[in-house]
């Protein structure tokens, strides 16, 4: 029996093009093989990201990436980041709606520098 789930996942980019469309792919494609998602089982994806980030909705980014998966017909959401004082810059948050088995052991992704929000999510 499946339930509802949310995978979680960041990363830092720089604000090219080329450096967000390639990170967001990067970040949303492990999710999607760690996790063993099927398309179908999507409902939502929703990004932030912090202002220095500006010339590339994530949305965008995730609809043109390779991620092993068709996320063409899957909601997507794109807001702000609050600012928070010391806040990690250049960072791209997403929170993945899903559905997936009952019980299933989730791994969350944080790389290219967002391991420091999630520590303990990171391999050792």
């Amino acid at each position: 029996m499946k339930r509802l789930y949310a995978l979680r996942g960041a990363v830092c980019s720089e604000n090219t093009k080329e450096d967000i469309l390639k990170n967001v792919g990067d970040m949303c494609r492990q999710l999607f093989k760690l996790n063993s998602v099927d398309a179908k089982d999507l409902v939502s994806i929703q990004f932030t990201m912090t202002d220095d980030l500006d010339v590339m909705n994530p949305c965008y980014a995730l609809r043109h990436s390779d991620t092993g998966i068709d996320t063409s017909k899957v909601a997507l959401f794109s807001s702000p980041e609050l600012e928070i004082v010391g806040m990690l810059r250049k960072c791209i948050r997403v929170m993945i709606t899903l559905y997936l088995e009952e019980n299933s052991e989730l791994k969350m992704v944080y790389m290219n520098g967002a391991e420091v929000l999630r520590p303990d999510f990171v391999k050792k």
